[in-house]
This record gives C-alpha cells, sequence and structure tokens, in this order.
C-alpha cells in the first residue's frame, strides 16, 4: 500500500492517491468527509477553517460503494481558490508581467518554518513557493487517506482513537484516560472542545488557549493515539526497518510541528527499575498470551503484542505569531519582523485527528504487507485465522 498528497495550500485542489488497498471494502465519499470535519473542528482554530469546507470526492478505485483494487483517487477543492488565481496561477507568465509584479510574494523566512532551508535547497527566492506545499493545509489529505485506512482497520476488527492529554502544561489524568476503551475515548472526544477525553481538565484548556490568543501568542501540547484490537506480531524484529515502532514513530513525527515521540510511559522510561517497566505475561483460555501490564504500549521487539497500542506525540506550539519574530529578508539582508500567514493559537486538538488517521494509515500499510490482501473477505479469514493460531499457540 502506498499514499501520495499533492496540492498547495491556496492551489485549485488537494489531492490523495491510495495503491494497493483490497478490493471490496466498504468505502462512501460521507465516511472522508465527516473524518475531514473532525480536523477541522477543536477550540482554537483559524480563519481558515470557517473558510473551506472540506468534501472529498472519490474519483476512481470505487464503484457502488466498494473498492476496486485499483488506486483511490481522493479530491478536495480549494474554496479560496478563487482569490489566489492570479497569485498561484499555473499558466506561465505573459510578457507583459514580470515576476516581481506578483501579488504577496514573501523574501522574509519565517521562523520555525520550511520558509529559509526549503528556499536555499529549491532555488526559491519568492518563499510562498516552499510554504504553500509545506503548509499544514496538506494533513487534509493525510486524514483523507487515513479515512479510508481507519474503515479498513475497522473491518478487521481494529478500532483506532486519539485525544488531546495535554495543551500548554495543562494535562489529563492519566488515571482517568487508562480506564477508557478506545470507543469510550471517541465518544469523549466528539463532546469535547479540546478532543480531550478528561472533561475535568478541558476547561482550563480552552481557557489557556483563549489567553495566549489574547497575548499573540500560540500553544503545543500532547495527543495520544491509542489502537485496539491488532493481532500480535506485526511488524518484525528481523529488520530494523520493519520494525512496527519505528514505522509508527516515523509516521507521527512526519506530521508538521511534531517534534517528539513516545511509546507506553515512554520517557518514564528512563526513571524506573528494569522491574517497574516491562511487562509480566500471562495466559488464558479465553484471552490467550496478554500482558499484566501494558507500559511499553503495545509493542516488544519492533512487533505488536497484542495489548492496545500506545503512542504518543508533541507538537511545538505554531510559530506563526501575531507577535512576529525576527527574521532577516533574503534579498535586502536587512533584519525584519516575519510576514503573517493566517495562524492558529492552537492547533493540537486538529492534530490529534492528523495523528489518528497517519497512525491508521501506517498500521494499514502493515497489516496488507502480512497478510493476503487482494480482497477483503480472504483478508479477514486470513487475520482471524492468524488470531486463533496465535491465541492457542
Amino acid at each position: 500500500m502506498r499514499v501520495l498528497t499533492a496540492g498547495e495550500s491556496h492551489g485549485p485542489e488537494l489531492t490523495a492517491i491510495i495503491e494497493g488497498m483490497p478490493a471490496q471494502l466498504p468505502l462512501t465519499a460521507e465516511m472522508i468527509t465527516t473524518e475531514l470535519a473532525r480536523r477541522q473542528g477543536g477550540h482554537g482554530r483559524g480563519r481558515r477553517m470557517q473558510i473551506e469546507k472540506d468534501q472529498v470526492v472519490i474519483s476512481s478505485g470505487v464503484r457502488h460503494g466498494k473498492t476496486l483494487g485499483s488506486p483511490i483517487t481522493l479530491t478536495v477543492v480549494n474554496d479560496d481558490w478563487k482569490h489566489w488565481t492570479s497569485i498561484m496561477g499555473i499558466e506561465p507568465l505573459g510578457s507583459d508581467i514580470r515576476p516581481e509584479d506578483i501579488k504577496r510574494q514573501i523574501t522574509r523566512p519565517r521562523p520555525g518554518h520550511a520558509d529559509l532551508v526549503g528556499g536555499i535547497k529549491f532555488g526559491h527566492r519568492d518563499l510562498r513557493n516552499v510554504l504553500e506545499r509545506s503548509s499544514a493545509r496538506e494533513t487534509t489529505m493525510r486524514v483523507a487517506a487515513g479515512a479510508v485506512a481507519k474503515q479498513f482497520l475497522k473491518e478487521l476488527g481494529i478500532v483506532t482513537a486519539a485525544h488531546v492529554i495535554e495543551i500548554g502544561g495543562i494535562t489529563a489524568d492519566p488515571e482517568t484516560i487508562t480506564a477508557l476503551s478506545a470507543d469510550q475515548i471517541l465518544a469523549r472526544v466528539e463532546k469535547d472542545p479540546v478532543y480531550c477525553a478528561d472533561p475535568a481538565v478541558s476547561p482550563a484548556m480552552v481557557e489557556a488557549i483563549d489567553d495566549a490568543k489574547g497575548r499573540g501568542d500560540t500553544l503545543g501540547g500532547v495527543v495520544e493515539v491509542v489502537i485496539e484490537g491488532c493481532p500480535p506480531g506485526m511488524g518484525s524484529y528481523a529488520q530494523f526497518d520493519r520494525k512496527l515502532d519505528g514505522r509508527l514513530a516515523a509516521a507521527m513525527m512526519s506530521i508538521n510541528a511534531f517534534k517528539g515521540v513516545e511509546f507506553g510511559i515512554g520517557f518514564e522510561m528512563a526513571k524506573r527499575f528494569g522491574s517497574e517497566v516491562h511487562d509480566e505475561i500471562a495466559w488464558s483460555a479465553e484471552r490467550g498470551y496478554y500482558r499484566k501490564t501494558n507500559r511499553l504500549g503495545g509493542l516488544e521487539g519492533g512487533m505488536s503484542t497484542g495489548m492496545p497500542i500506545i503512542i504518543r506525540g508533541v507538537m511545538k506550539p505554531i510559530p506563526t505569531l501575531y507577535k512576529p519574530l525576527e527574521s532577516v529578508d533574503i534579498d535586502t539582508k536587512e533584519p525584519f519582523t516575519a510576514t503573517i500567514e493566517r495562524s492558529d493559537p492552537c492547533a493540537v486538538p486538529a492534530a490529534s485527528v492528523v495523528a489518528e488517521h497517519v497512525i491508521a494509515t501506517e498500521l494499514a500499510k502493515v497489516i496488507i504487507e502480512e497478510f493476503r490482501s487482494f480482497e477483503m473477505e480472504g483478508l479477514k479469514q486470513d487475520v482471524e485465522q492468524y488470531r486463533r493460531y496465535a491465541k492457542e499457540f
């Protein structure tokens, strides 16, 4: 399974192509659009979310509500394109238009963004050529593709849920969260303004976001993804590039503004003895093999254990500030306060939705690699047969 995305933030449309999804998977545009609406929600989003009402169009790979096994093409039109046609036009410039006459050129790179390094790498003197693609708007299609992956996993009895556990130093109670199933997390998050599953701290998170907005600043946080129902043994100990934790970590870190990742109790392991970290193994006729605890987050030796997979990512505060940081103009080399594109005071809730979908996408890739994957019924049978084998091993 492969996923490619294309499109610029203010271009005409965004596109994703998914290759390798098995045939006979139930799939509709409504399923995907519902997930895109979640990405646009959450307290702290900016004006762009009011402009764009993301609706997906499926233009290949699906017939009468089921996948064909051929590449799936997903498209989301940018409603704001009509205001950007002269700035982001596709056709060559006319002889009467000089490149320097184009409106909204950017020569002042914003700290914390891809602007300067991307311009250096690709030789762009107008840094809009960089920021249009490096924008988090690209995650629209990561979520769209992930919605297909989530539907695939759901058919195999695998549930993926994400929620916010920290914003600006305000942290959800771990004991409250640990007691919840993935479905319970999803139910709570759906009703919460910051997608937090702990209602006791959610109001404080909202207040912190509003305070940061009032000061022209931004906030980061931590999101957690929980996966239930993953069979044991996904991934591999035999080659480093096939380790499941490595692949999931890479997926999490591929999200804009994410700067750290951990599994289970994560960095807390550095403070504990081994006896307080590793999960003892048990067996019962009902459950098969299981762990008495889940401190390692459902992963051992680069493989899933069958316990819930717990992965967290830390998102830095968005670097586009309404109190701009200092930068240097690449044309004049003079210091200047960085230009401002539209910004959200806090995008952590939305980032949790993105995390849920990129992790689902990576896990779907792994499962398709592990099992017969041409059509869903045969795949389901293979997965269930493997689950029985693992339970009785």
